[in-house]
């Protein structure tokens, strides 16, 4: 697990996924509107923790909103991203794609 500690290591991480070719077209933009989110919400003593396998991007994002740790997970088989309460096992909160307004994620996160 990576701590980001800084505000350059969170976007060297968004950019790897952004950029990334295993981006699912699902998917591939609504990162953009879960980073504001998870930024505004975030708790102010949280850190951002990542969680990869060997040297590829973190396929996970984990974070604390209201002292609940959250788990963000690409679902490859129904082309989404999952909030999940705590870790990748955990219930899931929310589901997200490119179909998602931001409107939905501000919505949602309000709620957390």
């Amino acid at each position: 697990m990576k701590r980001i500690s800084n505000l350059d290591e969170l976007i060297n991480y968004f950019t790897r996924i952004m950029d990334s070719k295993e981006c699912a077209p699902t998917v591939c933009a609504i990162p953009l509107a879960l980073l504001g989110a998870v930024l505004w919400r975030k708790d102010a003593d949280a850190q951002i923790e990542v969680r990869g396998y060997g040297a590829s991007t973190g396929r996970m994002l984990f974070v604390k909103i209201n002292g609940q740790r959250y788990a963000f997970r690409h679902n490859r088989d129904d082309r989404s991203i999952e909030l999940r309460l705590n870790d990748h096992k955990g219930e899931i909160r929310a589901r997200f794609t490119n179909k998602t307004s931001v409107t939905e994620v501000r919505s949602i996160f309000e709620t957390l």
